[in-house]
């Protein structure tokens, strides 16, 4: 992209062989070669300081992550962390002391933010050890996909 960076970047969170918790990484997977040109795909494991660099410079950041808030399974939250704070206590399941939300804070505090940063938190089920979604989580990734490709 000429050492540019991209206008949107879309980051899938996550660790697929923790179940639900690769629900981020599912989405962008199912993105990829799918989205128009100025659109950056990544994976990540959710480790704050990275994230950061990820939306370094892009106008629009989306992050896509699996969350526990007491939600039924498979319930979409949406999140405009620009101008929002981004619960802590979602993050149940991150084995990161400085992981997503506190790196959007930590970016707020520095003016690191990009102009529009959205937080994408789909209610899990499942978190322990194995691969595949549950039902309800992979329903809700289909439809987050179908949405964003309409």
């Amino acid at each position: 992209m000429n050492g540019r960076p991209p206008v949107v970047v879309i980051a899938g969170i996550g660790n697929p062989f923790r179940r639900d918790d690769g629900v981020g990484i599912a989405v962008v997977r199912r993105l990829r070669g799918r989205v128009p040109r100025g659109v950056s795909l990544s994976e990540h494991s959710g480790e704050g300081a990275a994230l950061i660099e990820v939306w370094n410079g892009a106008e629009t950041a989306i992050l896509v992550d699996a969350v526990q808030s007491g939600a039924p399974a498979g319930t979409i939250h949406r999140l405009n962390a620009a101008l929002e704070v981004v619960p802590r206590g979602w993050f149940h399941c991150s084995t990161h002391a400085f992981g997503v939300a506190e790196a959007i804070e930590v970016a707020r505090a520095l003016g690191g933010l990009p102009p529009r940063l959205f937080v994408i938190g789909i209610e899990g089920k499942h978190f322990s050890a194995g691969v595949g979604l549950s039902a309800e989580v992979e329903q809700a990734a289909a439809a987050l996909v179908n949405e964003w490709l309409q």
